[in-house]
């Protein structure tokens, strides 16, 4: 187990590479350069869904992503980007669960010393909570809540990466073809 200290100091360096890179890629959608530069590189329907999709994935980029696969979809065929969209939005949840699965939960036990709190955070890799976080992380993931909970709650939980990446693919396949039929009926 790590120190209080410790944890403490990665909980600010994460929370600070998290920032960051939240802040880049907003700037990014928001700007309009990713658009344009795709646009110019002639990368095509099938690039531009992928990488709007690793954006679907985080809580600061998930509206512009939203918008920009609906004005997709619009005119690229609908299965097209909802498959390269939940590809791209996959590879940024593995990003994401790579980063949270082991650290989150060893600083989390680092921070919060309490017997209460350890035996909280170990109760998800048995029985119950073991099958149920898995499934309540699936449908966050789904859903237009970011997918940072759902990826947190599967980490905490230690889901293997054979379990993540089709529970990734299938709920993002499904948020994508959501947003786009909404997108559609508007």
């Amino acid at each position: 187990m790590i120190s209080k200290a410790q944890a403490r100091k990665n909980l600010k360096e994460d929370a600070i590479s998290i920032g960051v890179s939240m802040l880049l890629a907003w700037f990014l959608i928001s700007s309009g350069y990713l658009a344009k530069l795709l646009l110019l590189s002639d990368a095509g329907q099938i690039a531009q869904s992928f990488i709007a999709g690793i954006f679907f994935t985080s809580a600061f980029t998930i509206a512009p992503a939203s918008v920009f696969l609906a004005g997709l979809s619009q005119t690229a065929p609908l299965y097209t980007v909802a498959f390269f969209g939940a590809l791209g939005a996959m590879c940024g949840d593995l990003i994401l669960f790579l980063f949270i699965r082991d650290r989150l939960a060893d600083d989390l036990k680092g921070f919060f010393r309490g017997k209460a709190t350890r035996h909280f955070l170990n109760s998800f890799h048995i029985g119950f909570w073991k099958w149920l976080a898995p499934l309540i992380g699936g449908l966050i993931i789904a859903s237009p809540l970011p997918d940072e909970l759902g990826v947190s709650l599967l980490g905490l939980s230690r889901t293997r990466l054979a379990v993540l990446l089709p529970i990734s693919f299938v709920m993002n396949f499904l948020g994508v073809l959501f947003v786009a039929a909404v997108a559609g009926v508007l």
